[in-house]
């Protein structure tokens, strides 16, 4: 019973401070979105120096997501995790320091390396925490928590004068320097990478450690059939999150574009992350259930549908906010999915790099997305057609996302007691 109750505890623990990462998380994610409209009447940037400036920290992310996610297979998730907070805490209060679009930038792009090395070990941490039953539900629990950040980020933005931008970056580094700390005491290393340890210098495991893949090794991700499970999650990861971050970065200036004051715009931003934080939060339960299938295919059905809604709506704020909540139930349950389903195809030994380089390939998507906005909205693009632009990207990014769930087992076989934890193709 103690050890049973200690476990639960640990469990418990490990869940509430990557919960509290991911929301921190989420709010410097979403930073540089609700703070463009200060920025741009400050700085008066050209709008290829604002897509630069939106891509800045996502272009972090992805080496952050690649090296933080191999670090973490050779010296443990906690401490890359803890180290990955604190610095995108220090760098998001380092940002308002900023004297032009430049400075603005490479401060972002220096956010962003925390950023990607802690959301890798988020999802790992958590799946090797959980019980065989609780994966996706776990992980997609935690994941929700970044949309809910996003939200913050929003409200803060809402609350301000435009001219008071600063202060978005400062909450957004305040918060993760207070809790790293705490979480270094506190937090504990998962069950499974210690196990993982504790073979490494046992001899009696020497036949078990030969059939197990090198740790952090880049290409056991593609050995053992794995390759058409991690090629979906690269490429799912890619369209959506490039879609993703497209809307996050520009959607409030479109709407504005389109008519909407500030404060709706704003209105319905906030309300696209909190229908994203509650569709994720959903879709983490129905994926352990017998409603799976058909979950993941009205997440992916819909996207497309309510992208060409939002595409020719009439611009009334009640009509666009609705659809934009809808929308943002639609992408994030579709990334909570992708993040659930992203540690199974892994043993221990290679998850920290298999879930990263996912991650990593979405964060390109990341890079491409706003770059992309930038360039059509340049071009001319009015909103409609903008977003009539992202719907043959939607549907493929639908149809890889539906293969993967078509891949992939009906429940991934984590333990923290095995060594090779991992889920049968």
């Amino acid at each position: 019973m103690v050890n049973d109750a200690t476990r639960a505890y640990a469990v418990r623990t490990t869940i509430i401070f990557c919960l509290l990462a991911a929301l921190c998380e989420g709010i410097d994610l979403q930073a540089a979105g609700v703070a463009a409209a200060g920025i741009t009447a400050q700085f008066k940037p050209l709008p290829n120096q604002l897509g630069n400036f939106f891509s800045a920290s996502t272009f972090g992310l992805f080496f952050g997501a690649l090296f933080g996610g191999r670090l973490a297979d050779a010296i443990g998730r906690k401490w890359v995790l803890v180290g990955s907070i604190a610095v995108f805490g220090l760098f998001s209060l380092l940002t308002p320091l900023a004297w032009d679009m430049n400075s603005l930038t490479w401060a972002r792009l220096l956010t962003g390396l925390g950023l990607g090395g802690a959301l890798p070990n988020l999802i790992a941490l958590v799946s090797e925490s959980s019980r065989d039953d609780r994966h996706s539900a776990n992980v997609a629990m935690v994941y929700s928590a970044t949309p809910f950040g996003g939200a913050v980020a929003s409200l803060i933005s809402l609350l301000l004068a435009t001219s008071q931008w600063r202060w978005i970056f400062i909450v957004g580094g305040v918060v993760p320097l207070l809790i790293a700390p705490v979480m270094a005491l506190r937090l504990e290393e998962s069950a499974a990478f210690r196990r993982l340890e504790l073979a490494t210098h046992s001899s009696e495991q020497a036949a078990v450690l030969q059939s197990m893949p090198k740790r952090g090794s880049f290409m056991a991700i593609f050995a053992d059939g794995r390759a058409p499970r991690t090629l979906l999650l690269w490429l799912s990861f890619f369209l959506s999150l490039l879609v993703l971050y497209l809307l996050l970065n520009w959607l409030p200036t479109l709407l504005m574009g389109d008519g909407l004051t500030r404060a709706q715009a704003t209105g319905a931003q906030i309300g696209f992350n909190v229908g994203g934080a509650l569709a994720a939060l959903s879709i983490g339960y129905l994926l352990e259930g017998r409603l799976r299938n058909q979950s993941i295919v009205l997440i992916f059905v819909a996207l497309p549908i309510l992208l060409v809604c939002l595409a020719k709506s009439p611009a009334l704020a009640l009509a666009l906010t609705l659809i934009v909540f809808l929308l943002g139930c639609a992408v994030i349950a579709g990334q909570a999915f992708l993040y659930a389903m992203a540690p199974g195809p892994y043993p221990t030994a290679i998850r920290g790099v298999g879930v990263g380089a996912a991650v990593a390939m979405g964060r390109i998507g990341s890079i491409v997305g706003p770059k992309l906005g930038g360039i059509l909205k340049a071009a001319g693009h009015g909103y409609s057609q903008l977003l009539m632009d992202l719907l043959p990207i939607v549907i493929i990014g639908s149809v890889c996302a539906l293969t993967l769930a078509w891949y992939s087992p009906r429940r991934s076989m984590i333990d923290p007691n095995r060594i090779l934890d991992v889920a049968p193709d």
